[in-house]
């Protein structure tokens, strides 16, 4: 009889399962509609990713990446259809639009077929809550920004405060946790205005605001195009001199464009180029791939999600099975962005991650810091 006598190194081989030669990942995303001035940069960041993979021999240099492309047109019906062909066409991971909404109406399709999904952009701490297991989001959640925003102008020395929020999405309901740790800090909410999506007229709400005496230091929303320049433009026309602040939807051509109406708004988002960064580099690659730079953070953003999930397939050994990424994803720890360091373990699928304030200044962004939020000051995830 022959003996054979396998090394530990066969062994492990044995053991270990085989890499994947592709990983397919299904994006049913926001090209067109209200939704696209996000999903469309972080479209081209996430492929700038795939190409620097792929270029490398692919994930763990074995293992390529291919994408199914769906445009959703920011509608959530839609978005539910397109993850269900998603899911008929084999994908290992479904990425889903940048707002919770239309990324909510895909949770059906997505806890049934057991597959990961995370949004773009979307940052209401909400999303993984409702979405279940195999929801996850790659933003700074809404009631981190709010916690660091709500911080910086208390720590400002501004005393008083007015709300402008939508009960229409989630997302644009962001001021009332800014509500909520402005108050926890000192501060006092002189008082809150609602408004439409869509909405083009804000006349009357500015000249609430403008007739109080005295007016608030500071006039906080998470309003985005088109609303926001249209707001903004109401509440400087009607004699609002308070601070404004706002969020990441507003980090956009659009608001750099506003002249004198938009200097010195100071909004949260994910991550700014400071000299020597990896965003700075990445800031570099993209200009080299598409002939210019970024235009907003979105695209960073979007690398950064594409770096997640190779670094889930790593951690499942290569696996493209969507449980096993699903299971690697919930527990990376420091994965590292182009926007910074990227944690999911003990989050419940909403990332730890970097928050930058920046301030419009001169048409361009200004840094004003980047903040470690104080956990005691972080609210609960509010459901609508």
């Amino acid at each position: 009889m022959k003996h054979f006598i396998l090394t530990s190194a066969i062994v492990t081989a044995l053991a270990a399962p085989a890499w994947a030669d592709t990983l397919t990942i299904g994006t049913a995303t926001a090209q067109t509609g209200s939704l696209a001035y996000a999903d469309v940069p972080t479209m081209q960041g996430m492929k700038l990713a795939i190409d620097e993979i792929n270029a490398a021999g692919g994930i763990g240099g074995t293992t390529k990446i291919e994408l199914v492309e769906k445009d959703v047109r920011s509608d959530p019906a839609q978005t539910s259809i397109a993850a269900q062909e998603l899911v008929d066409a084999g994908v290992s991971v479904i990425v889903l639009p940048g707002d919770s909404d239309p990324s909510l109406a895909a949770i059906g399709v997505v806890s049934s077929a057991e597959i990961p999904a995370i949004s773009t952009v979307a940052s209401s701490p909400t999303l993984p809550e409702i979405g279940g297991d195999y929801m996850f989001s790659n933003f700074p959640g809404d009631n981190v920004q709010a916690a660091v925003s709500a911080k910086w102008a208390w720590d400002e020395g501004h005393k008083t405060a007015w709300i402008v929020y939508s009960p229409d999405t989630q997302y644009t309901t962001m001021p009332l946790y800014f509500r909520d740790v402005f108050e926890k800090l000192g501060g006092e909410i002189l008082g809150e205005s609602t408004n439409t999506i869509g909405q083009q007229d804000f006349s009357a709400i500015a000249t609430t605001i403008a007739a109080e005496d005295p007016q608030p230091d500071v006039v906080m929303t998470s309003a985005y195009e088109p609303d926001f320049p249209s707001m903004l433009r109401a509440l400087r026309a009607a004699g609002v001199t308070g601070q404004i602040v706002g969020s990441d939807g507003i980090d956009s051509p659009t608001t750099f464009s506003l002249g004198d109406v938009g200097e010195g708004v100071v909004f949260t988002t994910a991550g700014f180029a400071t000299e020597g960064s990896p965003l700075e580099d990445f800031d570099k690659n993209f200009a080299r791939k598409y002939g210019n730079a970024p235009e907003s953070i979105y695209s960073a953003v979007g690398y950064d999600l594409i770096k997640v999930i190779e670094a889930a397939v790593i951690a499942a050994n290569g696996s493209t099975d969507p449980k096993a990424i699903r299971d690697a994803m919930a527990d990376l720890e420091d994965v590292q962005g182009a926007t910074g360091l990227i944690t999911y373990k003990g989050t419940n699928g909403m990332p730890l991650r970097q928050v930058s304030l920046i301030r419009v200044k001169d048409g361009g962004r200004e840094l004003v810091g980047q903040p470690s939020p104080e956990a005691n000051l972080i609210p609960e995830p509010r459901m609508q």
